[in-house]
């Protein structure tokens, strides 16, 4: 990494059942991050924070589709555009857009502002796929959709989430282990490689996150990184929108971030670190565990 870092913080939980994880980037922030970063002799410049509203003056039906249901959509298209706005200004100054969450609905302000000037691939470590449509939602909480959005999907098919850089056959998703049925099946036919975590017990975190890696840079002139900190398993990192068992070690989470920073090196083009909530914390644990990965996916090593 030779680019300086401009931080994005995005305080939202409009995507989100649970509130608490608009103090994401609050808490990742208090965890050490500018010092983190300043000791890998990287530039950081904290652009602040994107302008999110309350749920409490928000009107959650608005932006509805005509089919199905999507929480907030209206606001969570005005913040996801401010925050494109803000990533797509930062790459083009020569920055290295690291974008705090928030739930990880704003992967979809953070890929349209990164894939505006290239055809990105991206990687997606979570337990969730994140493939629901309006259409096909248990819950209508967008942060279950932002897979989906970003390539199109259903009612996103042409609309303002869709990044018609990134192709379903350059994204790669993580860590799987919590996937509703009719999401599974969209999400077989979707193109999009996925790695649950019976993969990764056979085969083992690195050669998984090597392959996923080797997905996301096939004919694209970047990779995108999105963190969700519920790749980890609550043991780990309890501090999460929404836990599930059996996720990444400690030791595995950092090896994941020690080959992202390995294999992608220049080509990688952005990271986000999503679904923080100090509410469910211990002590924030959960948002130094965060600066911590961050550190390694940015080329901190043991010696």
């Amino acid at each position: 990494m030779n680019r300086p870092v401009r931080v994005f913080g995005v305080p939202m939980d409009l995507g989100a059942d649970r509130r608490g994880v608009d103090m994401g980037p609050s808490a990742l922030r208090y965890a050490g991050l500018t010092a983190e970063l300043d000791s890998l002799g990287l530039t950081c410049d904290d652009g602040g924070d994107v302008s999110v509203p309350s749920p409490v003056t928000t009107d959650p039906t608005e932006g509805q589709p005509s089919e199905g249901r999507a929480k907030y959509l209206g606001a969570t298209e005005r913040v996801c555009r401010e925050l494109a706005d803000d990533v797509a200004a930062a790459v083009e100054d020569g920055h290295f857009p690291l974008v705090l969450g928030g739930d990880h609905s704003i992967a979809i302000g953070t890929v349209g502002g990164v894939a505006r000037d290239r055809d990105l691939g991206v990687v997606w470590f979570d337990a969730h796929a994140d493939f629901n449509t309006p259409a096909t939602t248990p819950s209508g909480n967008v942060h279950g959709m932002s897979v989906a959005a970003i390539l199109g999907s259903g009612s996103f098919a042409g609309g303002w989430a869709e990044a018609p850089a990134v192709d379903p056959e350059n994204v790669a998703i993580v860590g799987l282990r919590d996937v509703d049925d009719e999401e599974g099946r969209a999400l077989r036919e979707s193109g999009v490689t996925t790695y649950t975590m019976t993969d990764v017990d056979q085969r083992g975190l690195p050669d998984v996150t090597r392959d996923a890696l080797a997905v996301a840079a096939d004919g694209t002139d970047g990779i995108h990184v999105s963190l969700d900190m519920d790749f980890l398993d609550p043991a780990e990192a309890p501090g999460v929108g929404t836990p599930v068992r059996g996720g990444a070690s400690y030791r595995e989470g950092h090896t994941a971030m020690e080959i992202v920073s390995r294999t992608a090196g220049e080509d990688l083009a952005s990271l986000e670190i999503v679904e923080v909530n100090p509410i469910l914390d211990d002590h924030n644990r959960t948002a130094e565990l965060g600066v911590e990965l961050v550190a390694s996916a940015l080329g901190k090593r043991i010696l």
